[in-house]
């Protein structure tokens, strides 16, 4: 099909298939891909609303055995400065994150060869009945794809027991690139493909919200990033437990293991476009001002982003990468309004909080 063929079917709110989508990525200009996007960010959400979410990150512990190869950020079992955090190191953290406004903690951390099941049931109960008013947004498919390998359990039973213990939804990391030829490349010790797909799809019939990512800009192709999405496309058809889609491009710094060069603000921009282009029955996309600091992330919501993302009162994963941008609240809501835009808080599950 032809490019113009292809923006006609766009504007008239017609869904595009992968073949489609790889000939706008290649021949449409920059420009051209944001305004598509600009438009279908609007036809979703027509006010001029840009949402965020005070909360804060905390790695519960470094040790993993996974060995990605893009993390610079995770400790081999038996390493002296791996670590597991203490309920009081918990409670500290979830203070200061109440004390600054937040009502969300990120919880995740690596894949701990030791730690039980019972173990991440009793972080959640001591964390909602110390805390019942914190929303945690926690454990990554491979984290709980990990939790049913240890303790012999179907993923069902796992994510039902975390449940009851106090999860109250998933976030989508690990997604990396949802290609097993690319995983078995840059994170052999993974889940695959499709148990990734598989625990979103169980946490959403569970009535589980979970967010979905895309982490590119290392070995892939585009051909490969447009096969992510369309599997995220499809899964959302399915379940339709899917909030929003993140993406950011794979951050060199410190990691060693994958030489490649890192990806420019421009490919970002496009990449930002494409998703709200492509995800057309996922309501939300996220600028990762984290990765590509603030002005791009202003930018991205000129090219169909319609959330700047987390507070991130703490942060350490990219961090450890050497990339290390910080934002107060009050700095992100500067960003917004000079973008033109009302900034307003939000919960996970983008219910719009009362006026702070």
């Amino acid at each position: 099909m032809e490019l113009n063929e292809i923006i006609s079917k766009i504007r008239a709110s017609q869904r595009i298939n992968p073949e489609e989508a790889l000939v706008l990525w290649n021949k449409a200009d920059f420009f051209t891909l944001g305004a598509l996007a600009r438009e279908i960010r609007f036809r979703i959400h027509p006010e001029r609303i840009v949402t965020y979410i005070v909360d804060r990150n905390i790695n519960y512990t470094n040790i993993c055995l996974s060995g990605c190869k893009f993390c610079a950020y995770y400790k081999p079992p038996g390493h002296p400065e791996g670590f597991v955090l203490s309920k009081e190191e918990l409670a500290q953290k979830i203070e200061e994150t109440l004390a600054l406004g937040g009502v969300q903690i990120l919880l995740q951390g690596g894949l701990h060869p030791d730690l039980p099941l019972e173990f991440y049931e009793d972080m959640l109960s001591y964390i909602k009945n110390r805390f019942p008013q914190i929303h945690v947004h926690g454990f990554s498919p491979p984290e709980i794809n990990h939790f049913a390998r240890l303790s012999g359990l179907e993923i069902k039973q796992v994510l039902k027991r975390l449940r009851q213990a106090g999860l109250d939804s998933i976030p989508g990391g690990g997604a990396e690139i949802l290609v097993d030829r690319i995983r078995q490349k840059i994170s052999p010790n993974k889940c695959k493909t499709k148990d990734w797909l598989e625990v979103m799809r169980v946490a959403h019939q569970l009535g589980l919200k979970t967010t979905a990512t895309m982490m590119y800009g290392h070995i892939e192709t585009i051909e490969d990033r447009i096969e992510h999405l369309n599997r995220i496309r499809a899964l959302q058809d399915e379940t339709g437990g899917f909030t929003a889609f993140i993406s950011w491009p794979f951050q060199p710094g410190k990691n060693t293991a994958l030489c490649t060069p890192k990806a420019l603000p421009v490919e970002y921009l496009k990449m930002v476009a494409l998703a709200r282009i492509y995800l057309d029955n996922i309501p939300n996309i996220q600028a990762s001002w984290v990765t590509q600091g603030p002005k791009v992330a202003q930018v991205a919501l000129e090219f169909g982003a319609n959330d700047f993302g987390s507070t991130m009162i703490e942060e350490n994963v990219v961090a450890a990468a050497g990339v290390a941008h910080r934002l107060s609240i009050e700095q992100i809501e500067t960003i917004i309004r000079d973008a033109g835009y009302v900034p307003r808080r939000r919960k996970m599950d983008y219910t719009l909080l009362e006026d702070q």
